[in-house]
């Protein structure tokens, strides 16, 4: 017997459209919030104009999101809460989403995986507004705290507006509270992780570069292994099961990029291949040009570093913008991977509810839909993305080329180990803890403790604050809609 899709009769196409546009505000949030997470760092160095960071941002945002983004937009979609509850109910499922939408984070994870979604296999409409729910405490969230200059997590969010809508809809049923627990850890994880990460790569450069008689010519010979580690660790995330195909009709499998064809000894071979080819530019054409503009200059400036009583010549920093602007740029390549699915995860559950009136969600994520969502983040971070970048750039604590490298290749590192995995970390705790590490390490200015406690604050009460709001909207809609 057919199943009678409930959404044939366009009734519920506002729904829709308020859906799509509650996705779009969530977007902008992220834009004005979490990229800040990306080229905060590299604008309080003075590396990068606002304009320049602006530009930058946009391009390897939108490749982050469609090169390696599809595995954490599924996870969010349906993983936080049991969707199998809404089975019967997939109208209150499409509202809850719309509710949450006020809040999400890496799209093929959390739009599954907090929540049950099978719970919703005969209630779609449950989980399409569901959806709605979701997007609307999300974007709400994620606004107010980017009017109050903090840097909050977008994939906390997400997890809060899935929570609050399935609360309201099927109670604590379905919440697999073992995927809440994991999130919980990762406030404390994810910036212990990235601290050490850039702590590490930080000492690797004071001890063979900073403290050196010579530093420019000890970071002019570093310099393409530098480049050579960055880009083969990019190349390679990206190669090896990077972007994934999709099922059509249960016959044809059409892939996007085909890199899910490509074995891991072929990855390592292109990846150690890029890396080689950027060393060996670096070292022919970048590294003469700025040895010549190095000794051009005889300034001097005081570098923050693990021995504050020591000088260091300014004319190795060209060396170290060259490389923060690679490794900002390799930043927003990993937030584009791990964040632009907070936008667009509970979109694409209410896509795929509309359309086959099923909760399942058996289908994958199609492409525009994270165009869409980089669409919404860049528009954001071009309009209110000054706020937070200012925040985590100049006042948590100083930054000068050098550390702002490691806290951006370290946070970068982090945050797409666990996008290729699947974990829905947040970039926001990793940017972060290695600024608040490598700050402390430096020991030159002091940590500013008062903005960082408020900071740490906005985190406890992101999941809480998003899933009120998510619960808020998801019961108008229960009573004035559904009912």
């Amino acid at each position: 017997m057919a199943t009678v899709n409930p959404f044939n009769d366009n009734s519920l196409l506002w729904a829709l459209v308020l859906g799509v546009a509650l996705a779009f505000l969530l977007g902008a949030g992220m834009g004005a919030n979490d990229v800040s997470n990306a080229f905060g760092t590299s604008v309080g160095s003075g590396v990068l104009t606002l304009t320049q960071a602006y530009f930058l941002a946009t391009v390897f945002e939108t490749l982050g999101a469609v090169l390696v983004g599809y595995s954490v937009v599924d996870t969010l979609r349906k993983s936080v809460v049991d969707t199998g509850q809404y089975v019967h109910a997939p109208i209150d499922l499409f509202f809850g989403q719309i509710a949450a939408l006020g809040g999400y984070s890496v799209v093929d994870t959390l739009r599954k995986s907090v929540v049950d979604t099978g719970q919703y296999v005969h209630a779609p409409i449950d989980l399409f507004f569901g959806q709605i729910a979701a997007l609307g405490g999300c974007s709400a969230w994620l606004i107010i705290a980017t009017c109050l200059s903090l840097p909050v997590s977008t994939t906390h969010s997400i997890v809060g507006g899935t929570l609050g809508y399935s609360l309201v809809l099927r109670g604590f049923q379905g919440v697999r509270w073992l995927k809440i627990l994991y999130v919980v850890i990762s406030w404390i994880t994810s910036p212990l992780i990235s601290g050490t990460f850039s702590v590490f790569i930080y000492m690797v450069v004071d001890f063979t570069i900073l403290r050196r008689k010579d530093p420019l010519e000890c970071g002019l010979r570093m310099l393409p292994a530098f480049f050579f580690f960055c880009i083969a660790f990019n190349v390679f995330i990206v190669t090896w099961k990077g972007s994934r195909g999709r099922l059509v009709d249960s016959l044809i499998h059409r892939n996007i990029l085909y890199f899910d064809h490509i074995p891991f000894w072929m990855a390592l071979l292109l990846a150690l291949s890029s890396g080689c080819v950027a060393a060996l530019v670096v070292h022919i054409f970048l590294s003469p040009r700025l040895r010549k503009q190095a000794l051009g200059s005889q300034r001097f400036l005081n570098w923050l570093r693990p021995d504050p009583k020591r000088p260091e010549d300014r004319r190795i920093t060209g060396i170290f913008s060259s490389i923060q602007v690679m490794t900002a740029c390799f930043a927003g390549y990993a937030h584009g991977a791990q964040d632009v699915s907070n936008a667009v995860a509970p979109l694409a559950a209410l896509l795929s509810i509309y359309g086959t009136g099923s909760a399942l969600q058996l289908e994958e994520v199609p492409l525009y839909v994270l165009i869409y969502g980089v669409v919404s983040i860049c528009a954001g971070l071009w309009i209110f993305g000054d706020r937070v970048i200012e925040t985590v750039g100049k006042k948590v604590s100083k930054l000068n080329p050098a550390s702002g490298f490691t806290i951006e290749f370290g946070a970068a590192m982090t945050s797409l180990l666990a996008g290729r995995m699947g974990i829905p970390i947040s970039t926001t705790h990793c940017v972060v803890g290695s600024v608040v590490a490598v700050g402390c390490l430096r020991a030159r200015e002091p940590i500013k403790w008062t903005l960082l406690r408020n900071i740490a604050l906005s985190w406890v009460v992101t999941i809480p604050v998003a899933g009120g709001i998510s619960a808020a909207i998801m019961l108008m809609l229960k009573y004035i809609v559904i009912t």
